[in-house]
């Protein structure tokens, strides 16, 4: 260290506790009305995750969250954190919902050009393969293999960047699967679909006694663009140069270390330990789960969703499946493309669209009450509409035009005509396609997932990302699905029956 370096490092541990606190009032402009609000995919333990079961709508647990939590101290503001799917991060982060993104990302130049890094703590990016697998010399033996990796994360790029050095020698590329979660990246390899995955070596010294000794380090890479886990915000010289200052203060007082020390941070963290095999199947945890009210809740949420977008879709479809029976015209030809447009886009760009690109052209939709669900509420909504409008369009169409006449002839308006004689009949024959949809979007709510909604889906990933017991979480999660949707099929039975669908045998007309 030369002289300059330890001046600066003596100033900072010596400084009398007065002009901290006066540096610490002067917070970064990220900070609005005393919160620091943060970003974060609770995938990554020991960077961030859902420590306890049922932690799901709570504060996740790791290194982030305490580093975040040491900055909202050092601020003296109070700490808000959400949790979405780390596609959304960045995005999110641009949309200005959350000032700052902490999630176990590394430093990357290409992340720098949109936004202000600042690194805290030194990693090293990890090949790993199954326990018989022995260690390879450098990324290049991984020629002709299938690599696992997280979508969203830059290692397909990087893979990418190396295909082209490998085929320049004429040596077969790495062939790369993305898949959505980290724990799902890790089952393919203990699955042997795919070699080996890419990840951090932190998680997997955290990870050994939840993998059984399962899987080991082949290559410990020095790639210099993976060797620092940073915190991202937007674009400012003087906030990025505020949380620069933190971060070196909360190094030079010991913070840090001491989040390193209690998450086990070190190479020594990834001796040996117990490689007894896990159990097939944890009936205790399944059962536990089905149980739980952390699965009852997002059981709760994936049904309010969708009977609130169904209900929304069904009366936003109506006046558009009249109209649409109407004469043409230019209001026709435009209730065509809106049906048009919201079949053909698929739904989870939907999603996204509404969550992550309606904020930057509308900043009103980055206020607080824009929540997950009401974000999915409208854009299930208006996907369904489309969906709704054509089953209605065709009921009504499948009426016989003869008993319109009929009812003009017998002096009824047009409302009564409608009231009395369509739609009963519509009803009929709109009612099995219509709850069919309605089963279809009750599994469709899954997506939501992605933008942070804690739906059943969503809880049954972040305890597997907590417990890598994959098999008893999916399946108590199957186990709701399948129940809510017998519930639905057996009132669409019952409602055929009352709507006068049964024959006299007890079975149902055939159209």
């Amino acid at each position: 260290m030369d002289l300059l370096s330890l001046c600066l490092f003596l100033l900072v541990v010596l400084m009398p506790a007065g002009p901290v606190h006066a540096q610490a009032s002067a917070v970064p402009g990220f900070i609005h009305d005393g919160v620091l609000s943060v970003c974060t995919n609770p995938t990554l333990p020991p960077m961030t995750f859902m420590k306890h079961e049922g932690d799901d709508r709570g504060m996740p647990s790791g290194v982030d969250i305490d580093l975040a939590r040491a900055l909202a101290d050092y601020w003296h503001v109070r700490l808000e954190v959400s949790s979405m799917d780390f596609v959304g991060l960045f995005p999110s982060l641009m949309a200005g919902r959350c000032a700052l993104v902490a999630s176990g990302v590394t430093r990357l130049p290409s992340r720098e050009r949109s936004f202000d890094a600042v690194p805290y703590l030194d990693t090293a990016m990890v090949v790993v393969a199954s326990a018989a697998t022995g260690a390879i010399a450098t990324m290049d033996d991984l020629s002709g293999r299938r690599i696992a990796v997280q979508a969203g994360t830059s290692y397909a790029a990087m893979i990418e960047r190396l295909n082209g050095q490998l085929l320049a020698r004429h040596l077969a590329p790495i062939e790369i699967q993305q898949y959505p979660t980290e724990e799902t990246v890790v089952q393919q390899v203990l699955l042997g679909r795919d070699f080996a995955f890419i990840s951090q070596d932190v998680e997997i010294y955290f990870r050994q006694k939840q993998l059984h000794g399962k899987v080991h380090v082949i290559l410990r890479t020095d790639d210099p663009q993976y060797r620092q886990f940073a915190l991202y915000i937007r674009k400012d010289t003087q906030d990025h140069e505020a949380l620069r200052h933190a971060i070196a203060v909360l190094s030079a007082n010991g913070r840090i270390n001491a989040i390193a020390r209690r998450w086990s941070i070190a190479p020594s963290s990834a001796t040996a330990l117990s490689a007894a095999p896990a159990p097939v199947f944890a009936w205790h945890d399944f059962f536990h789960a089905l149980m739980s009210a952390s699965f009852l809740r997002g059981a709760a949420v994936t049904l309010g969703l969708a009977l609130a977008s169904h209900m929304t879709a069904i009366v936003i479809s109506v006046p558009i499946a009249l109209r649409l029976g109407g004469r043409p015209g230019m209001v026709r030809t435009l209730l065509g493309l809106y049906i048009y447009v919201f079949r053909a886009v698929p739904t989870l760009l939907q999603l996204l669209f509404v969550w992550n690109a309606l904020p930057q052209f509308c900043p009103i939709f980055r206020e607080a009450w824009f929540t997950p669900f009401l974000a999915a509420w409208i854009s299930l909504s208006l996907n369904e509409s489309a969906y709704q409008a054509e089953i209605n369009r065709a009921a009504l169409a499948a009426v016989d035009a003869g008993q319109v006449a009929a009812g003009r002839a017998l002096g009824m308006r047009s409302a009564q005509i409608y009231r009395h004689v369509v739609f009963p009949q519509a009803l009929r024959i709109a009612l099995p396609p219509t709850i069919n949809d309605f089963i279809t979007l009750l599994k469709t709510t899954s997506l939501a997932s992605v933008i942070s909604l804690h739906e059943l889906l969503s809880v049954a990933q972040v305890e597997v990302a907590r417990s890598f017991e994959f098999s008893e979480y999916y399946a108590a999660a199957l186990v709701y699905y399948l129940l809510m949707v017998l519930f639905f099929i057996m009132l669409q039975k019952i409602m055929e029956h009352r709507l006068g669908w049964a024959t006299p045998a007890g079975g149902i007309h055939e159209r």
